[in-house]
Parts: structure tokens; C-alpha cells; sequence
């Protein structure tokens, strides 16, 4: 932040010294013309305009880049506070945050230098209504219309450019999720209609670039022609009253610079589509740091065997009801798995645990304590996940794995070949080449390192072959016995080997029971094969 204040400050201080540099040349040659004095004048000028201009030009690069980074922290740190609960895809996540934030940053140093040269062109004006109210007159007589003409400029060069960054956006996003899968795209030979998907857009994208370029062109020419006309208006009207003998000959002069630099302004086409993308940048940027984020608690965990209670949740999105109303009780010390059809609102209901996503009704509560109460480090303690694809987070694996230990990775099978790894422990996680079963092997080891009191298992060993994951659960069964877990069950032996099976359906429980007792229902097993739950305990 004091990076960014600094080059503010001295981006400030340049650009309007610069400016007022300038507007005093005209004024000083007139002297030095009418007087025979003045060089030292004119050059003390010239040479503090000079000065200013090489800080503005190392400033603004640097004020822009410096609240790039701001902004992009800001940012970034706004959407992992968010959580899955942010609901935009990756792709135009990317997009906002490479480049409608860099267009932001830009954003003090593009306004300050129209100020400045509006403060400029209105300094020219003074100057020439100094030297004779005509010389005013003629000029004003122009700037009606081009303050017409850059009010609409403005407008319609926010719009586009809003518009092209949003297409922008949607291109990325297509982008990013065929990167995602591009095994499959490959074995299924749709190269072809891939890439026709992704650049769909393009046309879209080229109709909004066309459509600010022509408004820079139609901007452009009307500029000129508006310069061209104030500048013939106001010298015919100079040279008029130098011949009558009214002003004296360096006032000429005068009245060319500042009739130069009153126009100036006008031709800042360049400069003011700076401070229109600078806008829909930051429109851009506004729209996900307006996303409220969830509250933080202060409360501690009550002590308690772990009993995760979900009372009448409900979750909407854009009006839809994903889950619930849903009332569910896990027995401190339980296991109770998770079974369902895809979409019927499994994972979803692990997420409330956690606060990776907020109710939008009811209430979650471990212990009796409402888990929105807790503070951040109480809830860290109470719930931890094992997902189907575990992000390393950090410097080295060791780091990543925040704490476990040789038991914990030995509980998870992934002491093996972490051993095998030339810097073992002190890899980077950006170097290691794991298969999906070895990398959730690493996140089974985070959660037992970690060691909550409710133990989230969300398709945590899917990648895992039958004879891993029967040597997994034991270990896990062992080193867990105790506390609390709700598992994501793909497998029927998981949903066996849990105390209780809570059966959802379009994202209601349909029924809470052992699984041997739900097998008696035919709809159950019409339901696990649906899922495609394997049957070998069935």
C-alpha cells in the first residue's frame, strides 16, 4: 500500500508541474518577443517541464503496476474468502483478475493526466482571455460541440469496452475448462468441435473491438476537424488585432501556444479511452468484491464427542433450490456415509460443515455450538476435508501437508513413495508427477495430520484401487476411531462399512439407516446402481 501512495504522491506532483510548465512557455516567449528579455526565463521553464515530465514518466508505469498488485491481492484474497460459494468459473475469474484489474490499475494515472490536461486547456483559455476577451470568445466558440463529442466518446467507449471484456471473459473461461480435459478431448477425436466451442465467442469478441474502433476513428476526426476550425477561428482573430495595432507582436505567439494547448484536451482521444477502460476494469473488478463475504465468528469449540447436527438447511443459487430442506444428526464418534445419485446434493451438504458454503436457511452446528459462530482457527479445529482432487498448498510438501507425520502418512500409504522422491519431504508440490490415488493418499494424510474433531471424506479415495483403499479404510478406521466422519460414499463397501447411510434424493434425505436395512428397498438399490456404486457387499 505505501508503494502505491508513493508513486501516487510523486505522479501528483510531476504531472501538474508538467502541466503548468507548459502552459507558462506561451507567456514567457511573448515576453522574451515583445521585451528582448527572458531566455533564462524560457529555459528555466523549459527545463523544469523536462525534469517533471521524466518523474511523470517513470511514475505512472510504476503507479499502475504497483496498484495492479494491490488490486490483484485484493482480489484474489476477496474470491478465497469466498470460497466454491463465489459460483464464477475459473476462466472468468482469470480474466478479471490478468487483465480487468491491470486496466484498473492503470486507472489514477489515465485520470490524472485528463485532469491535467483539461486543467490545461482551461489554463490556456485564461491565458488567452488575459490577452483579449475576442481570443476567448473564438475559442469558446468551439468548445461547445467538443465537449459534446468527448461526453459521447466517454459513454460509448465504456460500454464497448465492458462489453468486450465480458466476451473476453467467457472466451477464457471455455478455454480453461477445455484445458481441464484435454485427455479426453483427445480419445475422443472432438479436437475439432472443441476448438469450434472455445472460439464461439470470437465473433462476438470482434463485433465489440470493431465497434470501439469505430468509435475511436469517429471520435478522432471529429476531434480534428473541431481543432482545426478553433485554431483558424482564434489565430484569424490574433493576427487581426496584432495588424490593428491592439496587441503587440510576441502576443501572437502567445496566442498560438495556448490556443494549442487549450485543443490539446480534444485530441486526448488516446488518453481518455485510458480512463474509459480504466472504468469497465474496474466495474469489472467491483462486481466479485461486492460479493458479501460470509461473517466471522469469535467462539471457541464447546467440548463434546464431535456430533455434526444440520437443522432445516436450505441452499439456493439464482433462485434454484439445490438442497434441502434437509434435518440431519451425525452421532458423535459416527460414521455416517453419503449415497446418492450424482447432482442429489451429497457434496453439498459436506461444504455446509465447513462453511465452504453458506445456508441459505437454517443452521449447522457441532456440539451444539452454531458453526458460523466459531472463529476461523476453532472451525480448523473442528472440521477437515479429504477431497476427490486435494490441492498441495504451499513452499514444499512438507508445508502442504501441514503437520503430518510419519503415523499419518504410513495410515495413508504415502510414505512410500514420498520416500522415493529425491528431496523427500522438501519437494516442491509444482514438481511432483502423481497419479490421482497417490495424491489423495497426500490428503488423507493432511486430514489425519490436522486431526478435527469431524472428519470430512468427499470421494477421498476413488482413485484408489480395491486393494489400497481396503488397506486405507483399516488404517483409517484405526487411527480415526473416535471421532466423527461423514464420507461421500462411491463405493457399496463404504456405505456398508458406515454406522449409518443417509440417502439423498434430489437433494432431500430420503431415509437415515444402516445399510443393510436400506438394501431391502428396492428403490435404495435401484439407487446405487444409479450411482454407480460397485456391489461386492451388496
Amino acid at each position: 500500500m505505501s508503494g502505491v501512495r508513493g508513486w501516487r504522491v510523486a505522479l501528483g506532483v510531476a504531472v501538474p508541474v508538467e502541466a503548468a510548465a507548459t502552459l507558462a512557455v506561451p507567456g514567457v516567449v511573448a515576453g522574451a518577443i515583445d521585451g528582448g528579455r527572458g531566455v533564462w526565463a524560457v529555459a528555466g521553464v523549459l527545463v523544469a517541464g523536462a525534469v517533471a515530465s521524466a518523474v511523470a514518466a517513470a511514475a505512472g508505469p510504476a503507479c499502475g503496476a504497483a496498484a495492479t498488485v494491490e488490486l490483484r491481492s485484493r482480489l484474489l484474497g476477496h474470491v478465497l474468502a469466498l470460497g466454491p460459494a463465489q459460483g464464477r468459473a475459473p476462466g472468468d475469474l482469470t480474466a478479471r483478475l490478468v487483465g480487468a484489474a491491470a486496466d484498473a490499475g492503470g486507472g489514477f494515472a489515465a485520470r490524472l493526466g485528463a485532469v491535467a490536461a483539461l486543467l490545461t486547456s482551461l489554463g490556456a483559455v485564461v491565458g488567452l482571455g488575459v490577452l483579449s476577451p475576442w481570443l476567448a470568445l473564438a475559442f469558446f466558440a468551439g468548445v461547445v460541440p467538443g465537449v459534446v463529442v468527448i461526453r459521447l466518446f466517454l459513454v460509448q467507449a465504456g460500454t464497448a469496452f465492458q462489453r468486450y471484456q465480458e466476451v473476453q471473459s467467457r472466451l477464457a473461461a471455455g478455454l480453461t475448462q477445455a484445458l481441464g480435459g484435454l485427455r479426453s478431448i483427445r480419445a475422443a477425436g472432438a479436437e475439432q468441435r472443441e476448438t469450434a466451442r472455445v472460439l464461439r465467442p470470437l465473433p462476438e469478441l470482434s463485433a465489440a473491438g470493431h465497434a470501439l474502433w469505430a468509435t475511436q476513428r469517429r471520435t478522432v476526426w471529429q476531434a480534428t476537424a473541431l481543432v482545426a476550425v478553433v485554431e483558424l477561428a482564434v489565430l484569424g482573430t490574433a493576427g487581426l488585432l496584432v495588424a490593428h495595432g491592439t496587441l503587440p507582436p510576441g502576443a501572437l505567439a502567445a496566442a498560438a501556444g495556448w490556443t494549442a494547448l487549450g485543443v490539446g484536451f480534444f485530441e486526448q482521444v488516446e488518453a481518455l479511452a485510458g480512463v474509459a477502460h480504466a472504468r469497465a476494469g474496474q466495474a469489472r473488478v467491483d462486481e466479485v468484491l461486492a460479493d458479501p463475504l460470509p461473517s466471522l465468528g469469535s467462539r471457541e469449540l464447546p467440548d463434546g464427542p464431535g456430533e455434526l447436527v444440520f437443522e432445516e438447511v436450505v441452499v439456493r443459487e439464482g433462485g434454484q433450490v439445490l438442497l434441502g430442506p434437509l434435518s440431519l444428526t451425525v452421532p458423535g464418534g459416527r460414521t455416517v456415509a453419503l449415497v446418492g445419485r450424482s447432482g442429489s446434493g451429497k457434496s453439498l451438504l459436506t461444504e455446509l460443515a465447513g462453511r465452504l458454503r453458506e445456508p441459505s436457511e437454517g443452521r449447522v452446528l457441532i456440539d451444539g455450538a452454531p458453526v458460523d459462530g466459531l472463529s476461523v482457527e476453532a472451525l480448523r479445529r473442528a472440521v477437515g476435508y479429504a477431497f476427490e482432487r486435494p490441492v498441495l498448498v504451499g513452499a514444499t510438501v512438507a508445508e502442504a501437508l501441514e503437520g503430518a507425520g510419519a503415523e499419518q502418512l504410513r495410515a495413508a500409504r504415502a510414505d512410500g513413495f514420498l520416500a522415493r522422491l529425491p528431496a523427500g519431504r522438501r519437494t516442491p508440490p509444482h514438481e511432483l508427477r502423481l497419479s490421482g490415488g497417490e495424491l489423495q493418499r497426500l490428503g488423507l494424510a493432511r486430514l489425519l495430520g490436522q486431526g478435527p474433531r469431524v472428519m470430512v471424506l468427499d470421494d477421498a479415495t476413488s482413485s484408489l484401487d480395491l486393494a489400497t483403499e481396503h488397506q486405507v479404510s483399516q488404517a483409517l478406521a484405526e487411527t480415526t476411531r473416535g471421532r466423527t466422519r461423514l464420507i461421500v460414499a462411491h463405493r457399496a463397501r463404504a456405505a456398508a462399512e458406515a454406522d449409518l447411510v443417509a440417502w439423498l434424493d434430489h437433494g432431500r434425505l430420503r431415509a437415515l439407516a444402516p445399510h443393510a436395512t436400506l438394501l431391502t428397498d428396492p428403490a435404495y438399490r435401484a439407487t446405487l446402481a444409479g450411482a454407480h456404486l460397485e456391489q461386492e457387499l451388496s
